[in-house]
């Protein structure tokens, strides 16, 4: 049974629609993550699924029960709902298991007491019941306002932004924690970010919100290798769009040459398309004709991301070993080597109310079922 379905809500504030249409599904146990830039509507729609927010139109239901629809508005400690912000929120005159064992009004002290050690050892920190929220670290402090969202077993758990006020590093390492946590836990939850890295470390299912629309929902696989819309595209990894025409013969005409793929088979002769084109797409070949200038160069640890200037006003990305040390205005060979191409009409518009259309042709079929 689905544990959280939204069906075609809209969320006003005032007479301004903030969210607009969304539908999505997560079963029972599944982990969802909802990406966008700033004023996107994700922590909008967070509140409407805690009940902080009515709805102009649509139902949130959860664990079968309609919460949430045009003249219903359970209350929001009615729902069985656990909240996670990046205020973490701790009491500070309360200590750790004090702030762990908050929500578990109707439990006997034993049962607070045994789910606290529970979950100190479920988060890594056994023993520090006893502590203050001023004495832990700002990892610490959000592993113990997780337990306390989690103490009372609830049917749903909302995050908003948990880790944002966490260097990168901590941030990763938490979310494949919290993943680990709440799988063991078998609770079902979604995430609010802006990181991309955090969402695909957590998220079974994912999605992508502009403008208060949904613009794809499914797994961080599907929107990586087979984005529905520019706007996915452009926003997740690093990767550019560029303009071509499929000619009669099924070739792709484009900056970087004449490209070959069954992604273009069913495309007619003559139609002019944007492509997507990212690092791992293109590969650093000295002996090839394809030539740019590198302009810049960002280093990634066990690699170094290239911006490479093809003629003016066309930059690609790749990535090199950082131990092969590529100048800035060196000129290098560029090899195409697309396992995913991924075509969108050219006209596709990208301004404010765009409609989400699929792009010409899909991905390969290969890519659908992996």
């Amino acid at each position: 049974m689905s544990q959280l379905q939204l069906n075609n809500i809209t969320v006003n504030i005032g007479e301004t629609a903030i969210v607009r249409s969304v539908s999505l599904l997560l079963e029972a146990g599944e982990i969802g993550c909802l990406l966008g830039p700033s004023g996107c509507g994700k922590t909008t729609l967070l509140r409407s699924i805690a009940g902080f927010q009515p709805l102009r139109q649509g139902t949130i239901t959860i664990a079968g029960k309609v919460m949430s629809a045009a003249q219903t508005l359970v209350a929001p400690e009615s729902r069985g709902i656990g909240m996670v912000f990046q205020d973490v929120a701790l009491f500070p005159h309360l200590t750790v298991a004090e702030n762990i064992a908050f929500g578990m009004r109707k439990a006997t002290t034993a049962e607070k007491n045994q789910r606290v050690d529970e979950l100190l050892v479920r988060i890594g920190l056994p023993g520090y019941q006893a502590r203050y929220p001023h004495e832990l670290s700002g990892g610490q402090q959000q592993r113990i306002a997780l337990a306390r969202a989690l103490a009372p077993r609830p049917s749903l758990l909302l995050l908003d932004e948990p880790f944002s006020s966490l260097d990168a590093e901590l941030r990763e390492k938490l979310a494949v924690e919290v993943r680990q946590l709440l799988k063991q836990e078998g609770i079902t939850a979604l995430l609010v970010t802006h990181d991309q890295q955090e969402a695909f470390a957590m998220a079974d299912k994912a999605g992508v919100m502009y403008q208060g629309e949904l613009l794809q929902w499914e797994t961080p696989y599907q929107l990586y290798h087979q984005p529905r819309h520019q706007l996915v595209a452009d926003f997740i990894g690093h990767g550019v769009l560029l303009q071509g025409v499929v000619n009669t013969s099924g070739s792709l005409a484009s900056p970087l040459g004449m490209l070959e793929h069954s992604a273009l088979r069913d495309i007619v002769g003559g139609t002019p398309v944007s492509f997507l084109v990212r690092p791992d797409d293109i590969v650093p070949d000295d002996s090839s004709r394809l030539r740019g200038i590198i302009k810049a160069r960002g280093f990634r640890g066990a690699h170094n991301l290239y911006s490479v200037e093809l003629s003016p006003g066309i930059e690609i990305l790749t990535l090199s070993p950082s131990h092969e040390q590529l100048q800035v205005g060196m000129e290098i060979g560029l090899r195409p080597e697309f396992d995913h191409l991924v075509v969108f009409a050219a006209d596709h518009c990208e301004l404010p109310g765009f409609e989400t259309e699929p792009p010409v042709v899909s991905p390969l079929p290969e890519a659908q079922s992996a």
